[in-house]
């Protein structure tokens, strides 16, 4: 553990102020308890910093050396958040003043400012947790394809407003979701990208004198760019709330599956059963089993929408230039990445363990009138208006329902009521009732992306098309930042050495 006293950090910053903060007023002030998240990012920085400042003739071999060597000492260090620092910027340079006097330690700081320090780590943290988010991402839409693979025969009814509607498979609303997961998927590479810019070098908000590179920084971090203007790199936080905003996204479309599995899962329905380890049981009544998990997932996704609120409220009330205020973002941030990352895990282990009841979805698919719509289309295509048909499909049902009957099991006598001005034959209508059933239904729809059972095979190899193309991309992305910052470790151990 590493400590340095609160006299020695507060000559660092408050050289201005005649007075030291009080304790309670360092307590409000410091976010060196969020902070933690961010400190390699901050060691990392301030290492590719003093490299382009030795590089630029700005800092000696000597100085550098000494700078370097401290920062090193520091990787792996757990910080002490009591140890009086504001945040993990002035604690950092603190130590390394500590290890490497301050002839040396002190020009670590030079042309550099809290300010680009901070949305420097801000942006590494980012996209580090994005890459996380992707690979976990992958590997929950792989399982929902597997599900989808092994059930492209299950029927199942699919509903609108909570009512039957039309006869399904269970492949395709796992299709469904997996499509709606890659998009999360896609609105994170997007991201990336504009999360990938350095600030670094920017300074307070007008840039420095001293002639520092920034393309030297930016490409030792593994970055594709700069945020070049000054006041835009130091107090933008715009890529924040586009990340977040995306997680929001992404946990309000883990909420809705979390909600439908609820529901699938009580007695009435029936449809899952979920394994025991992601339930739980009543403190007082011991037959219950409760989808605990899957709650607690629709709970945290209003914390994150929360968040994201908090993000925006936060920004829209600063003038242009950086504000303190945005200090108070950066835990928003790092809980909206971990609360993410877990409510991916938790659904792929959910998917992976939970048990399907084919016989119960076929058994509910088939008590309601699910293939109203193909018997009004049949028509149809016999030359019948739509609107005729609908009507006539209607009737039928109507009729059904009030002699407790399935729609084949009406006679020709009872059809004939229902076609009786319409124009239709009853014989004919009488022949698509009997045909027409649950597989019939199924194996005739062939639409673009339809419930059909000849689509399902086709979007499953669609689907896993795309996600080898983005696990391609995904680890390209990885393997640039490994590079690069590999590199810079070379660089800083061939000047330690």
């Amino acid at each position: 553990m590493l400590y340095i006293t609160i006299l020695e950090l507060l000559l660092l910053y408050r050289s201005r102020l005649g007075t030291d903060l009080s304790e309670i007023t360092l307590e409000y002030v410091s976010s060196i308890s969020d902070d933690s998240d961010i400190a390699l990012y901050d060691i990392l920085g301030s290492e590719a910093h003093v490299l382009m400042l030795y590089e630029g003739d700005i800092l000696t071999r000597n100085e550098a050396k000494k700078i370097l060597i401290a920062l090193e000492s520091l990787k792996g260090e757990k910080f002490d958040s009591s140890s009086g620092a504001e945040d993990i910027h002035e604690l950092v340079e603190s130590i390394v003043i500590k290890k490497a006097g301050i002839a040396s330690g002190g020009k670590m700081h030079t042309a550099r400012s809290r300010n680009d320090q901070v949305s420097l780590d801000m942006r590494m943290k980012i996209r580090d947790d994005i890459c996380v988010l992707c690979n976990y991402l992958l590997d929950m839409i792989e399982v929902m394809l597997s599900l989808a693979q092994n059930h492209k025969k299950t029927i199942m009814p699919l509903y609108t407003h909570l009512q039957q509607a039309q006869a399904g498979l269970f492949s395709h609303y796992m299709l469904a979701h997996a499509d709606v997961f890659l998009r999360d998927l896609e609105r994170l590479h997007s991201v990336f990208g504009r999360v990938n810019q350095s600030p670094l070098g920017a300074g307070p908000v007008g840039g420095t004198s001293i002639p520092i590179n920034r393309h030297t920084t930016a490409s030792l971090l593994g970055f594709d760019g700069l945020v070049e203007n000054s006041i835009d790199a130091t107090s933008t936080r715009d890529f924040v709330a586009e990340y977040v905003s995306i997680l929001a996204i992404l946990m309000t479309n883990l909420s809705k599956i979390s909600e439908d599995f609820v529901i699938w899962s009580t007695s009435e329905f029936s449809f899952i059963e979920l394994a025991d380890e992601f339930t739980s049981p009543s403190s007082v009544m011991p037959q219950k089993k409760n989808p605990d998990i899957l709650e607690l997932t629709r709970g945290k996704t209003a914390e994150i929408i929360g968040n994201l609120v908090a993000i925006l409220s936060t920004v829209k009330g600063l003038a242009s230039g950086y504000g303190r205020d945005l200090q108070q973002i950066k835990s928003a941030v790092w809980s909206s990445s971990k609360t993410s990352i877990s409510a991916i895990l938790v659904l792929k282990s959910i998917l992976l363990t939970m048990r399907v009841n084919e016989k119960q979805m076929k058994k509910a698919t088939e008590s309601g009138y699910l293939v109203a719509l193909d018997v009004a289309e049949t028509l149809v295509q016999k030359g019948v208006p739509f609107r005729t048909a609908h009507k006539i499909a209607g009737g039928l049902v109507k009729l059904a329902h009030d002699g407790k009957k399935r729609l084949n099991k009406l006679s020709k006598s009872e059809i004939s009521k229902i076609v009786k001005g319409t124009g239709a034959d009853a014989d004919f209508v009488l022949q698509v009732v009997e045909k027409t059933s649950i597989s019939s239904s199924l194996k005739a729809r062939k639409s673009l992306g339809s419930s059909g059972y000849g689509e399902q095979e086709r979007m499953i190899k669609d689907r896993i098309k795309k996600i080898n193309s983005y696990r391609t991309i995904t680890t390209k992305i990885e393997n640039d930042i490994s590079k690069s910052l590999d590199e810079m470790a070379l660089r800083v151990q061939k000047l330690t050495g």
